[in-house]
């Protein structure tokens, strides 16, 4: 099957998710993706959720479609293997720190040296330059600094965290495609690589300044705050059924008018006082306990068909074993099963992008540390497995 990427090779010694989520996009696409951790594995092999005979699934999920192979870089030996490596591939994906010995060894400028077509992709939370370079970073502290907690959550209760890593797999994303501009900028004019940088904290304001929310600030001098599920400027809130809870998302004039028929109120469809969702906003107090009444006289399939048929914009609230056994999900294979020894079949996300001529796939589970050193060293590098053997022994993989 022909895939878009067939024939690129990744070096992917990024960590935790942003940086390995790029390599997972690329690796679906058919990129060969070598994965590099360091010989005793990556400390996030550690972190759970775990599977009930302890071992962590997350790597499992993370890490798919890769070869494992282990090498130290920092020693004298390893800096030559990886540059070996640099040599017989296209791109470089990392996650070191500016400041850190790593990340000067993985730098562009190190890297163009051994291979001028080399492509480096870094991913950090502040970037090399600025006040804020050197400091570490994960994603509840871009979602922190980026303005995104300080209105989620409700009016009385602190700012929260979403309970899930948007930044990381939204920064994943801003990587995977940066590496493919730099790819495409290779091909169409053979001037070589490049150095590809993408931050979590910028991603993580791009999406809060993405809704205009900075220039509600800087241009109108309002700053945002908690509200709980309800939208600014729409009539979108989360309701409470019979058995279960609904999100209903109203914006627009024609979704209004359609919402007001379906819960019986035919007169606000021309009330001025809800002509459009500003207004609808500013008087949400009116709409707001109507809504929930009508909500709450109803099942959750009640309330999910009746909007259907209206062509309203609903859901229901699913906790995560709901959301697994969704039809939808699974006649779309919005999740796919990888079979693992000792576990069994292990959900992973699946192909996000659909393409009809060069459809991506996952082919692999994710492999054990150093679990394609013979393979990789071998085809590559021609290193026997005495050589190996040496190398192991001396601590380099």
């Amino acid at each position: 099957m022909e895939r878009v990427l067939d024939g690129v090779r990744i070096l992917d010694i990024a960590r935790w998710f942003a940086g390995p989520y790029a390599a997972t996009l690329l690796a679906q696409q058919g990129a060969e993706v070598i994965r590099v951790e360091r010989p005793e594995g990556e400390v996030e092999r550690t972190f759970g959720p775990f599977a009930p005979n302890g071992e962590s699934m997350l790597t499992k999920v993370t890490l798919q479609n890769r070869k494992g192979i282990t090498l130290e870089p920092t020693t004298e030996k390893g800096r030559e293997i990886l540059y070996d490596l640099v040599r017989k591939s296209d791109v470089v994906l990392h996650s070191y720190v500016m400041g850190s010995e790593e990340f000067e060894l993985l730098s562009y400028e190190s890297l163009k040296k051994v291979n001028p077509q080399i492509i480096v992709a870094a991913v950090s939370g502040f970037g090399s330059t600025g006040p804020y370079a050197n400091r570490p970073c994960f994603d509840t502290i871009a979602q922190a600094m980026s303005g995104a907690m300080s209105y989620t959550g409700f009016p009385d209760g602190p700012p929260v965290r979403a309970g899930f890593a948007w930044v990381d797999y939204s920064t994943g994303v801003h990587v995977a495609l940066g590496i493919m501009f730099a790819l495409y900028r290779r091909m169409a004019t053979g001037k070589g690589g490049q150095a590809v940088e993408v931050t979590l904290l910028d991603v993580a304001i791009g999406c809060v300044a993405g809704l205009a929310v900075a220039a509600e600030y800087t241009v109108g001098g309002f700053v945002r705050g908690r509200q709980g599920n309800h939208s600014y400027y729409c009539i979108t809130d989360c309701y409470q059924a019979k058995d279960g809870y609904v999100m209903i998302g109203v914006t627009g004039n024609p979704i209004w008018r359609r919402f007001a028929r379906a819960i019986g109120k035919e007169e606000w469809r021309k009330d001025p006082r809800f002509e459009d969702d500003w207004k609808r906003f500013q008087n949400r107090a009116i709409v707001q306990p109507v809504a929930q009444q009508w909500v709450r006289e109803r099942t959750v399939d009640e309330v999910i068909r009746h909007m259907e048929e209206h062509r309203v914009p609903c859901s229901p609230v699913y906790d995560v074993s709901q959301m697994v056994e969704d039809p939808h999900v699974k006649a779309m294979n919005t999740l796919v099963y990888m079979d693992y020894p000792h576990i069994g079949p292990v959900p992973m996300p699946g192909v996000p992008i659909r393409m009809s001529e060069t459809p991506g796939s996952i082919d692999k589970r994710a492999p054990e540390p150093g679990e394609h050193n013979e393979e990789v060293y071998g085809a590559l590098l021609g290193l026997k497995p005495d050589d190996l053997a040496r190398l192991k022994e001396d601590g380099v993989i």
